[in-house]
């Protein structure tokens, strides 16, 4: 069938699929579910209630909540009438940030949950454009006071529905109307870029981009109608929307939230319990927290004893050799170990899996870089992590493992539909298996950046959206990504190198390492900005006998630090595995890590490059100084004796 439109879409589902349970939710103690029947009902209901509130095609409404089944039934009813939604963040705190977004997208209304409200009434008297505040939940005082005031229209969820049940007795059949007249080349989204090196830039993708890009994901994942997943993702991404939303609303299958905490620390402590009680068949998931999960399994193990430690850890060396690289397990000799691998796996890690409900089938990770070693990790234990690459401006599925096709290391093959060139700088196409960027055309490639023709016209070309990655295809049709065009190292030569690979393998490999940051800007050496893990170099120093805040203590400390870089360095345990000049001849340790809430890493869990290169571009420039390559120098002592109990 094809689907003109998102809401055509969901219309369908709910005639096909009314008793399949569509979204769940644990807003007490325990998860309930609405089918899609009483869900596209309650969409009609809710977008009846917009239109009654004076909104017409086009308008943009905001959307700032953490992931509910309100969500998904507000952004449903938004595009159900003909307007654009706007899904925002829900880590955004600076009142600037946020001012930012809803002034540039001239946002007309805003629904907002209780949790986040009071961002939106404080800037109440900036908000020129907006007419109406539709609350998810009971109105906090600063609500009521602005509804009170009678400055805007402030109305709780249930008050719209009950107005949409009133516009149906008097104007039936408006609804239908509006939603008929939705194109596919109408907007459904503008979905904002981090705005960590500049404004942010909205990028607008339409009901074409979103309905192309869920049959391309589902011509290569299958997902039955009795599948569910839970989200522990932000809901506001378009990887969240295409692949965690739409896709499943496609085929019938069921959406659990996470159960939100009163911080975003005790949310991620539910997410454990939750996969317990949702029993997934599939997560979406980013590095940042596959390592989250690896961490927690080997830290369960351990935690069982030595034997048990010494068993996982066999069993993971023969899973490894096994597997290979997925596409190639079991080959050659290495059939000889299936017998062996499987009596790990039942006596092993069935009982991991076991951990995340039981009916876990796989991971479909994106976001950035996945180690490989993570990627074997996850396969060994019997629940492959299937690396994709995409962007928010393909809407954003570009390529993908599967069960079917494969290849650890790599970001899988093109999703069909898709044509994907490899480029230099001159714009020639390079052959197979030459880097260059990665630029692609089709019909999920977005219609633009909103109200900024110079960002646009900068980034499609000929039809052809130039995504500022670089990679290359291997002979198979595997797509591989390097890092970003605007993140590489540049030799006092010209020569380039890409930096993400080794300061994702350099944090992996060591366990004193949280972050590692690498930068030269045509310099005659690499640097390198770390983090330690405070935990890890303290119980390394207690068992030398030293403490951080002593002379001899930050000396040793320093110089573990310089060893587990010198591992990669020739001579050393990973010897070969990068270029000598591209790893670091000098580094300042730092004393508090790239974060969200110091604008150093974006809500994807990226660092961001530029952001950090400017809060310490004096370390840097302190780098390539004649004293810039001494170890103990004092920036890296003081930071060591921070780390003193």
């Amino acid at each position: 069938m094809e689907y003109r439109t998102i809401p055509h879409l969901f219309e369908e589902s709910a005639n096909r699929f009314p008793g399949n349970v569509f979204l769940k939710e644990k807003k007490h103690t325990v998860y309930e579910g609405i089918n899609y029947a009483d869900a596209y009902k309650e969409v009609r209901r809710t977008a009846r209630g917009i239109l009654s509130l004076g909104f017409e095609k086009g308008d943009r409404v905001a959307l700032i909540s953490e992931g509910r089944s309100d969500w998904v039934i507000s952004e449903l009813a938004v595009l159900f009438a003909g307007c654009i939604c706007v899904p925002l963040s829900v880590k955004i705190e600076a009142p600037g940030d946020l001012l930012f977004r809803l002034q540039h997208a001239g946002c007309k209304g805003i629904i907002v949950s209780g949790n986040h409200q009071h961002k939106v009434f404080r800037l109440m008297d900036q908000l020129k454009t907006t007419e109406c505040v539709i609350v998810l939940d009971p109105l906090d005082e600063m609500a009521q006071n602005a509804r009170d005031g009678n400055k805007r229209q402030v109305l709780c969820i249930e008050d719209v529905r009950q107005l949409g049940d009133e516009l149906q007795q008097t104007r039936s059949g408006m609804l239908e109307k509006v939603t008929e007249s939705i194109n596919p080349g109408d907007y459904a989204n503008i979905c904002y870029t981090s705005g960590t090196t500049d404004d942010p830039k909205g990028i607008i993708l339409t009901h074409k981009n979103y309905i192309h890009n869920v049959e391309q994901a589902s011509a290569i994942f299958d997902v039955p109608p009795e599948y569910t997943s839970l989200h522990i993702l932000p809901w506001d991404h378009s990887f969240a929307h295409t692949v965690g939303i739409y896709a499943l609303v496609r085929n019938g299958a069921s959406l659990a939230s996470l159960k939100p905490g009163k911080t975003i620390n005790e949310t991620i402590r539910n997410i454990p319990v939750c996969i317990k009680e949702v029993s997934p068949h599939f997560l979406l998931s980013v590095p940042a927290l596959a390592k989250n999960f690896r961490n927690n399994i080997e830290k369960g193990v351990r935690e069982k004893g030595k034997v048990a430690w010494w068993l996982f850890r066999t069993g993971m060396r023969v899973a490894v050799a096994y597997n290979r690289e997925g596409y190639n397990k079991g080959t050659g000799w290495r059939s000889l170990l299936g017998p062996l691998y499987r009596l790990f796996d039942a006596i092993l890690f069935s009982k991991v899996r076991a951990g995340f409900g039981g009916r876990l089938r796989f991971f479909v990770g994106g976001g950035a870089l996945l180690d490989i070693e993570l990627q074997r990790f996850f396969y060994a234990i019997g629940i492959p992590m299937y690396q994709g690459y995409g962007l928010t401006e393909a809407s954003p599925v570009i390529s993908s493992n599967t069960p079917d096709f494969h290849k650890m290391g790599s970001s899988g093959k093109v999703v069909p539909w898709l044509d994907l060139k490899i480029c230099g700088e001159d714009g020639v196409e390079k052959p197979i298996g030459t880097q260059g960027e990665i630029i692609v055309r089709g019909d999920n490639v977005m219609a633009g950046y909103w109200n900024n023709e110079k960002a646009t016209e900068e980034t499609i070309r000929d039809g052809w959206l130039h995504t500022g990655d670089l990679g290359y295809l291997d002979k198979d049709g595997y797509l591989y990504v390097l890092g970003r065009t605007k993140s590489l190292l540049i030799g006092s030569d010209g020569e380039k190198y890409s930096p993400e690979g080794i300061e994702e393998t350099m944090v992996e490999k060591s366990p004193y390492f949280d972050q590692v940051m690498l930068y030269n800007n045509q310099n005659t050496y690499t640097v390198a900005l770390v983090v330690v893990n405070k935990a890890i170099m303290e119980e390394y120093l207690t068992k030398s006998g030293l403490e951080a805040n002593t002379e001899k203590g930050q000396e040793e400390a320093l110089l573990k630090v310089r060893s587990e870089l010198d591992r990669f360095m020739p001579g050393g345990l990973y010897e070969g595995m990068f270029p000598p000049r591209w790893l670091p001849a000098a580094v300042r340790v730092l004393s508090a890590p790239f974060s969200e809430s110091n604008g150093l890493m974006n809500s994807t869990m990226k660092i961001v490059r530029p952001a950090i290169q400017a809060y310490y571009a004096s370390e840097i420039q302190s780098l390539y100084t004649p004293g810039g390559k001494d170890l103990f120098h004092p920036f890296n002592r003081q930071t060591i004796a921070s780390l003193h109990k």
